[in-house]
């Protein structure tokens, strides 16, 4: 139990350290607050991001918090877990290959009365990483041309609180508090004629978001859940610096200028899921998330928000529990996952469409595992001047189960 101890310690100062370190390389983070983040815990990552009506009874399900009013009494769950992705990008005249590796999220539940339970995460929200250069733009009245560059990073992180509680055997409510906070740097570079001028801003970010779950669970065939994200202000200020440099003589305009800018505005999501167990020890999952992004009557310098909708499923397969041997206790999984998208550039949307396979490695003969999962996906097509990305996405999450508070009964 002492060297258990020692192993999350470390797993926690390890992923702690990550944590700030994490990006996702993407040309289309450029807009807004950046790509939201798939933060998946336990096997949900090979379930195609499904999973809306599982409880929490032996991994941390982080997309309903009315799970964890379903947590098993004396048992604390951790989850820690990263990600290795490669990406293509390609257009109609070249390709790059980018690879990068990720923290996911960190977290702990543990039930706090009979009927009900806790869980505390850390994990990032948006990536906001891009670099785009010689870009041709016309000049407004004018029949010359400038170019632009421009390199950006940073992003979001999200520090959730959820409760959930039990109303009855079978019904259980469960509240999430998101406090959103972050930064982004943005540097972009005009060239016009032999003058370069350069605007650096230093964008910062909070906000907080209340979340809404429920969950049907049964011992029969059929569970569901449903949960609702409430739209929510994320208050923005910048620091703004400008120079423009003419044969090599660079004059400031402006010097860590601090200003007030848009806030930026969460939509309301709303999101229903079922589950589905078979006598044959498979269980599906569906889930359907809508966003209404056209609502928050928001667009960007390159392109609209517009209304998306995500349908994922999964499936889980686990041999009988009468079965000793290690190999005959691995969990099989796989599942798809297809989002139209929140972004409309030239008036087509970027799409994103994956598929996955997982395992779920058990670790002594608790409900402890190693989750493995390989996912491939596409993001956008090679049209109207758009970038398409085709990515493989590795995904480990290492999910705790540890008894507590539980007396000797042999010294």
């Amino acid at each position: 139990m002492k060297n258990s101890k020692i192993y999350v310690a470390l797993l926690l100062l390890v992923s702690t350290l990550s944590f700030s370190q994490s990006v996702s390389t993407s040309p289309y983070s450029i807009y807004g607050i950046g790509n939201l983040y798939q933060s998946d815990f336990g096997p949900i990552p090979s379930l195609g991001s499904s999973g809306l009506a599982l409880p929490s009874s032996k991994f941390i399900n982080n997309l309903n918090p009315a799970s964890f009013g379903f947590l098993t009494a004396n048992h604390f769950l951790f989850d820690v877990g990263g990600k290795v992705i490669q990406t293509e990008y390609k257009n109609n005249e070249t390709s790059e290959s980018r690879n990068n590796v990720q923290f996911s999220h960190i977290g702990i539940a543990f039930p706090v009365t009979s009927k009900s339970g806790l869980n505390i995460v850390l994990k990032p929200y948006t990536s906001s990483c891009y670099k785009i250069t010689g870009l041709k733009l016309p000049i407004e009245n004018s029949i010359e041309s400038y170019y632009l560059s421009v390199l950006g990073s940073g992003g979001l992180n999200n520090f959730d609180v959820s409760y959930g509680y039990q109303l009855s055997k079978k019904w259980a409510l469960g509240l999430t508090t998101s406090f959103l906070f972050g930064n982004t740097n943005d540097t972009r570079n005009y060239y016009v004629g032999t003058t370069i001028t350069t605007i650096d801003k230093d964008i910062h970010y909070n906000g907080i978001r209340p979340v809404l779950g429920l969950q049907y669970q049964s011992e029969a065939l059929l569970s569901f859940g449903g949960v609702v994200k409430f739209p929510a202000q994320v208050n923005v200020s910048k620091v703004q610096t400008v120079s423009t440099v003419d044969n090599e003589v660079t004059t400031p305009l402006q010097t860590d200028v601090a200003s007030n800018q848009d806030d930026f505005y969460l939509p309301l999501e709303l999101g229903v899921g079922m589950s589905a167990k078979f006598k044959n020890n498979l269980q599906l999952t569906l889930d359907y998330e809508r966003s209404f992004w056209s609502s928050t009557n928001q667009s960007d310098l390159y392109g609209n928000f517009v209304d998306s909708n995500r349908f994922a499923m999964g499936f889980l397969y686990k041999k009988p529990k009468e079965r000793l041997s290690y190999f005959d206790r691995v969990q099989y999984s796989g599942g798809f996952n297809f989002d139209t998208g929140s972004l409309e550039v030239n008036n087509k949307k970027i799409e994103d469409k994956s598929i996955s396979i997982g395992l779920s490695l058990p670790i002594d003969y608790t409900s402890s595992a190693l989750n493995i999962s390989y996912s491939y996906g596409q993001r956008a097509k090679i049209s109207g001047g758009l970038i398409k990305e085709n990515y493989h996405k590795l995904s480990l999450n290492l999910s705790l189960d540890g008894i507590w508070f539980v007396k000797r009964k042999i010294n």
